[in-house]
């Protein structure tokens, strides 16, 4: 399944990402944001909503939270120079937005990320999800989350993270919002 993923991907058309802010239905600003969102067969979207559905009451009680629903996923391609600066995803209670319902947050990483560059398919350099608490000391405040392709990693909507710039190869990630 995670290879077939990958393949469609890989060849899919896009268009550049959105930032929501002050408005529902977001806008292209890549000073923010760069990357495309992919379109990928109808088919290989509902199973990744599918598999969401199958981890939704685990992640609830793992968050101890009831969630109702799955956000439709977003497939995400960043090539070179692509990134998303540090950001929440939803429940600061700090607009009135649909967004603000989100309650947890998944990234799905579907390559490897590499501390140089490599040749071979789905490898990347930079792009790291990072995580900031800025309650922690400065040394303790950032957390790059390093994981195996194919792995869900689920927060808090509320948690800022950021995705840093890619400095090489391409960076496949499925992204999606638990309500």
């Amino acid at each position: 399944m995670y290879e077939r993923i990958v393949a469609q991907m890989s060849i899919a058309a896009g268009r550049a990402s959105v930032v929501y802010g002050s408005t529902q239905s977001g806008t292209v600003d890549e000073s923010s944001r760069r990357s495309l969102r992919l379109t990928p067969l109808a088919e290989t979207a509902e199973l990744v909503v599918n598999k969401l559905r199958e981890c939704m009451d685990r992640i609830a009680r793992h968050f101890g939270v009831e969630l109702g629903e799955c956000e439709e996923p977003q497939f995400l391609r960043y090539k070179t120079g692509d990134f998303f600066v540090a950001h929440q995803d939803g429940n600061t209670g700090l607009l009135r937005l649909d967004t603000e319902r989100r309650r947890v947050s998944t990234v799905i990483l579907l390559g490897r990320e590499s501390d140089s560059p490599e040749t071979g398919p789905n490898v990347y350099c930079g792009g790291s999800l990072v995580f900031t608490n800025l309650a922690a000391p400065p040394e303790l405040a950032k957390f790059r989350m390093v994981a195996d392709p194919g792995t869900l990693i689920a927060f808090r909507s509320e948690t800022t993270h950021e995705v840093t710039p890619v400095t090489h190869g391409e960076r496949l990630s499925i992204v999606s919002w638990y309500r």
